[in-house]
């Protein structure tokens, strides 16, 4: 029988800290709530050789941006750069992305796929739109997800406690201290 415990272990998992960048934190409802519980997570994690991966809202240029895309963004949408309180490190890896999923467009599957990483810890923003999207593709083409409640957030607080209360439906949702604390054991 299989043990949950047995996939949250560090040497078979990578952290996701999602589009941590200035406009977004910024724009948040739990701000000072999500980085009190996201920056010892991310400690925890390089002291165990969990990789840490940070994605970035990258917009093509104009000509070849999808037309979706300039339509909800009339105007364009510059998130910033990620801030710094929790800025990557030397050993981390930073995903330019295009999409609301890390699959699409990188080569981050390629990449845990040829660590044998099983489980993929996610946290940042948005809950309901990367997060969740990314949650759900992870979980489609064979990874664990797993999202971390108290380490993800959004600028809409009820879409934000919806997309939880659908993840936990279908996925593993942990608090950051209960993961450290495995990650420890």
């Amino acid at each position: 029988m299989l043990d949950l415990k047995d996939f949250l272990k560090p040497e078979k998992s990578v952290l996701v800290v999602w589009d941590v960048q200035e406009a977004l934190v910024n724009a948040i409802f739990n701000k000072e709530e999500f980085l009190r519980n996201l920056k010892p997570l991310i400690e925890k994690a390089r002291s165990r050789n969990i990789p840490v991966f940070y994605t970035k809202i990258t917009p093509l240029p104009e000509r070849f941006e999808s037309q979706a895309r300039k339509i909800f963004y009339r105007g364009g949408f510059n998130p910033g750069d990620i801030i710094p309180e929790i800025k990557p490190q030397q050993g981390d890896f930073i995903l330019n992305k295009n999409t609301a999923s890390i699959f699409v467009g990188t080569n981050f599957e390629y990449m845990i796929r040829n660590a044998s990483i099983q489980t993929i810890f996610f946290t940042g923003i948005a809950t309901e739109i990367g997060i969740e999207t990314s949650a759900r593709h992870a979980m489609n083409i064979g990874f664990l997800p797993v999202i971390v409640e108290d380490a993800v957030s959004s600028g809409d607080k009820e879409a934000h406690e919806r997309s939880l209360t659908n993840l936990r439906k279908m996925m593993t949702v942990m608090k950051s201290q209960e993961i450290m604390k495995i990650w420890d054991s």
